[in-house]
């Protein structure tokens, strides 16, 4: 039901928990997150959760000012849709996924869009989910990523032309990154100093606005990571991950 649910505004950012990390002391990651959505809300971000303490939300922006290098006219892209712990089970995801649908339904949108890949990705929305509300391919990179959409008009989304080389002029590990997520500054700042003790060449680069998210070449949903000038994953990494990355190629 509607009281069930909050959606975040300028008025209640300060008092709300984001949900991905639950904390009564201040947290990095949960206060980045807070100024980057500062700013986002003017633009028309959507970030709608479940009342209470659980983990239960969906975060979704008009696809025009979405920091994603995702383009087409009058969408909504969703960045996340994550139900956890004692939430699951319940319906909550389903009754997100609706909002948004008729959110853009009820805006004159064309349509819905996320990423997703021909594997899934553990920190890519569920595509199976997706698909039970009409979500389907719509364009590809050469290595498995997917864009899907859900379109009201027959219209469709694509990737920027530059998201589709997965690949850049540099051969040591190189991390793109925002602070969509409260977990990346943290994971960010684990992998810098565990490159910088082992001596790994390494770039992680800082996404701070719209045009630069735009202009990547990549997917990116907030995290991505080449290796030898190719892109490996956006699954965000801990130091585990980062080592079994580099021995595998």
């Amino acid at each position: 039901m509607e009281e069930n649910y909050v959606n975040l505004t300028p008025e209640n950012l300060a008092d709300e928990h984001l949900c991905c990390i639950i904390r009564k002391k201040p947290h990095p990651g949960v206060e980045a997150k807070r100024q980057w959505l500062a700013a986002r809300l003017r633009e028309g971000h959507v970030f709608r959760k479940r009342k209470g303490s659980g983990c239960a939300f969906i975060e979704y922006a008009p696809l025009e000012t979405a920091w994603t290098p995702v383009e087409g006219a009058n969408y909504l892209y969703v960045y996340c849709l994550w139900v956890d712990g004692a939430e699951k089970g319940h319906g909550f995801g389903r009754a997100l996924m609706e909002y948004c649908l008729a959110d853009a339904e009820h805006s004159g949108k064309s349509g819905v869009c996320m990423l997703g890949a021909r594997k899934q990705k553990a920190w890519l929305s569920d595509q199976a989910f997706a698909a039970k509300f009409g979500f389907v391919p719509v364009d590809e990179t050469d290595d498995g990523y997917l864009l899907l959409a859900r379109s009201f008009d027959g219209t469709a989304p694509h990737f920027a032309r530059n998201a589709k080389a997965q690949r850049i002029d540099r051969s040591e590990l190189t991390v793109y990154y925002d602070v969509q997520c409260p977990f990346i500054p943290q994971r960010a700042a684990q992998l810098e100093q565990y490159c910088r003790e082992k001596a790994i060449p390494a770039a992680f680069i800082r996404v701070d606005s719209l045009q630069q998210a735009k202009a990547l070449p990549c997917v990116f949903n907030n995290w991505a990571v080449f290796y030898q000038g190719r892109l490996r994953t956006v699954n965000q990494l801990d130091v585990r991950g980062l080592e079994k990355l580099l021995h595998a190629v």
